[in-house]
């Protein structure tokens, strides 16, 4: 039977090997445990792990800036996507967020990672090409 709950710490071993084995998604030292365990403090109740006989077989990892929340890391192993547990958690995080009064979330995917492209305009989610996106990193930004 599946669950849907909260991420913690304890899960981090767990979560991170499935973020390492998916396709399309970039790992740096902010994903290291101490920074995510400082991220879900933060961010108590928006992140989420779904679990199938004892094991974590999907993860998002979601937070806020107090006005827009902001969708990370959706990843499903292997075997079991395509059976809506990738929705379970888009709408677990949208619902927690919306207990915190915020309608509106954005997201990040890869230019080239067209099956997630896919997978989140099917559930509503649309492009947003008016906007560009600029960065700056002072960390060394080393794989974790």
């Amino acid at each position: 039977m599946l669950l849907i709950r909260e991420m913690t710490i304890s899960d981090y071993q767990e979560v991170i090997s499935l973020w390492r084995r998916s396709e399309g998604m970039t790992l740096r030292d902010a994903d290291s445990k101490e920074n995510i365990e400082a991220y879900l403090a933060r961010n108590q109740g928006l992140s989420f792990v779904a679990v199938d006989s004892n094991a974590i077989v999907g993860a998002v990892l979601a937070g806020t800036d107090g006005r827009r929340g902001y969708l990370q890391h959706l990843t499903v192993s292997l075997g079991h996507q395509s059976k809506g547990i990738g929705r379970q958690l888009v709408e677990s995080v949208v619902c927690a967020l919306d207990r915190y009064g915020i309608s509106k979330t954005h997201l990040f995917v890869h230019d080239s990672n067209k099956n997630a492209q896919q997978f989140y305009q099917k559930m509503g989610w649309f492009p947003r090409d008016e906007v560009r996106m600029f960065s700056y990193n002072s960390s060394l930004n080393v794989e974790v």
